[in-house]
């Protein structure tokens, strides 16, 4: 990060800027003939459609002589940089060029889009050092689905983990939660969207989606089950070595009832748990042995969830521990599974011996 007195400038080659506003107003003729990106209604379309997008593959960015030098003028940064006074002073700058009103005026032509190529402009913006600023420009939130999913495609295949977690928790998680609250369902391509980002970077879907989202301690119940949904479908036997690590951050955040339908569903899909991650998991149920308040439904389903599938990896200690717990926490339909379940299950103790 360069000093105050010194800031990095977006734009100090009058070259670059003509280049991107040259390369990215306007699209390819081809693509004019097409009759790409058009308005009118939105239609859900399947996945193999979607993928047939015209410039959208992993390695579409082959770049000339004129691209790489482009490519220079935009340091990428392997995390995002902390907003400061020089960020601001950078804004200004871009506000000062062109560029500005380019990425206004892409902004708006997005909240049409359908399908097609995107703009070249949008290519550029993961290699930008400023990158957040820029992409605000282009107001996301006013997007069309099929816009969000096509530039999430975008930032999956050409940026850094760091910047990709950061577009996830400051664009993508917002504008789905934003379409859940309006629609009461998620567009079918914000699906692909977030099965995209777990298949593709699964420790940006859980540090820059899943983490944020149970930390704002507002996810509601349909939220988790429609994002949750991707977990289901995506998460594969064996599971990921992040289903173990997002286990054990869940079980040691701040209790809220979204935290336990996650950690439920984990369980469900991860059936070979290290030691250290079951021992976690009863240090975060133990937590609410103390608890005065009346537990939710979903909190006792996923402790059944657990015994289910660990009771036999449990030492007689823990077990003690967690009727321990059922002694204070008790629902009607549920905890005499849960009971069932440890009284039924093989001596961890004795096994060893």
């Amino acid at each position: 990060m360069a000093s105050v007195d010194s800031p990095p400038s977006l734009i100090e080659n009058k070259e670059v800027e003509a280049l991107i506003l040259n390369q990215s107003c306007v699209k390819d003729e081809d693509e004019d003939e097409e009759g790409g990106g058009g308005g009118g209604e939105e239609e859900e379309e399947g996945e193999d459609e979607i993928d047939h997008f015209t410039g959208l593959s992993g390695d579409f960015l082959e770049r000339d002589e004129e691209e790489e030098k482009l490519m220079e003028a935009f340091p990428s940064e392997d995390t995002a940089p902390h907003p400061t006074l020089a960020d601001n002073i950078v804004v200004t700058q871009i506000r000062q060029t062109r560029l500005f009103d380019m990425y206004k005026s892409l902004g708006k032509s997005l909240k049409k889009y359908r399908d097609g190529k995107l703009p070249k402009a949008f290519e550029y913006i993961p290699y930008m050092e400023y990158w957040e600023d820029v992409l605000l420009l282009t107001e996301p939130e006013h997007w069309s689905p099929n816009a969000m999913y096509e530039v999430t495609r975008i930032f999956v295949s050409q940026s850094d983990l760091g910047v990709f977690e950061s577009f996830n928790r400051l664009v993508l998680l917002p504008y789905i939660r934003s379409d859940i609250r309006k629609n009461k369902r998620l567009h079918f391509v914000l699906h692909l969207a977030l099965n995209k980002t777990l298949e593709i970077k699964p420790a940006a879907f859980f540090n820059g989606i899943l983490f944020p989202l149970c930390d704002s301690r507002t996810c509601t119940l349909r939220e988790a089950v429609l994002i949750g949904s991707t977990l289901r479908k995506v998460l594969i036997s064996p599971p990921h070595p992040r289903v173990f690590v997002a286990l054990l951050k869940l079980a040691e955040m701040e209790y809220y009832d979204s935290t336990s339908y996650f950690i439920k569903l984990l369980l469900e899909e991860a059936n070979d748990l290290p030691y250290g991650a079951i021992e976690a998991l009863v240090s975060h149920f133990m937590r609410f042995s103390e608890n005065t308040g009346t537990m939710p439904v979903i909190w006792h389903q996923s402790l059944l969830a657990f015994v289910q599938r660990y009771k036999n990896k449990l030492h007689e200690a823990d077990k003690e521990n967690l009727r321990l717990v059922l002694g204070k926490q008790n629902h009607k339909l549920v905890t005499p599974k849960i009971r069932k379940e440890l009284n039924g299950s093989c001596d961890l103790d004795e096994e060893d011996d």
